[in-house]
């Protein structure tokens, strides 16, 4: 609450406590973490009279159910979640964003209208399968991101200048990228493991080995390769990501 005051004082709002909250919002969308979304709803559950009213969340992992205590009072609800990455100093467009939503029909139709204001994409999700959804979205931008973290240090040993390292790999990403778009990623896949080039791939282990957590990212990885992607050579460098 201490950090929400102060938010409120830099853009000249105000902040009131819950217990002192008055709804006249037809729509209420919960913005929260997630583990903050069933105690925000039980604390505003007395905010209004919550019969014809819609409250949604934006939770990529829970359901609408962590809004159950409204949906008792006789609200409709619903979870709504973006598939794109928030982070400070950045303000990415909604324009064509798939938003992932479940709950009663009469808040999936109001949340469906909204994101297309939004000029956003809805799809509907199960209930059941948003842990693998939100579990989706982490392996398409932070452990993406993590796995960019994790390529500077392999740089570092390189000794490529921290400062040059982006820049450097930009060029790379942003075909491999254009590449996946344009096509798959079996036929964007490239490099030693596509072509069985398992005297490479010893040299790479052997130098990772100054750098644990980046080896066991690199044999995950080349695993990830082998199950899923177009590989020649695969018996050896099964064995060689089992062995090494």
């Amino acid at each position: 609450m201490r950090h929400a005051r102060q938010l409120a004082r830099e853009i000249g709002s105000s902040v009131i406590a819950a217990s002192e909250a008055q709804i006249q919002s037809r729509v209420v969308w919960f913005c929260v973490p997630d583990d903050q979304i069933s105690k925000a709803a039980r604390s505003l559950q007395r905010a209004t009279d919550w019969k014809g009213k819609i409250a949604v969340h934006s939770s990529g992992a829970l359901t609408s159910d962590e809004l159950g205590i409204l949906r008792q009072q006789g609200a409709a609800v619903a979870s709504v979640h973006p598939l794109m990455t928030f982070v400070r100093g950045s303000r990415p467009s909604l324009a064509g964003v798939p938003f992932a939503i479940e709950g009663d029909a009469k808040a999936v139709r109001s949340a469906r209208a909204i994101v297309k204001d939004l000029r956003g994409q809805a799809f509907a999700i199960r209930k059941q399968h948003k842990a693998a959804y939100h579990a989706w979205g982490m392996f398409a931008s932070p452990l993406l991101t993590a796995l960019l973290a994790t390529t500077e240090r392999v740089a570092a040993a390189a000794e490529v200048q921290p400062r040059a390292v982006r820049q450097r790999m930009l060029p790379i990403l942003a075909q491999t990228l254009a590449n996946y778009a344009a096509m798959d990623a079996p036929r964007a896949f490239s490099g030693p493991i596509a072509r069985g080039d398992a005297e490479t791939l010893k040299k790479h282990l052997r130098m990772l080995r100054k750098i644990p957590v980046a080896r066991d990212v690199y044999i995950a990885l080349a695993r990830a390769s082998l199950r899923y992607l177009p590989v020649k050579n695969r018996a050896a460098l099964e064995k060689l990501t089992r062995n090494f």
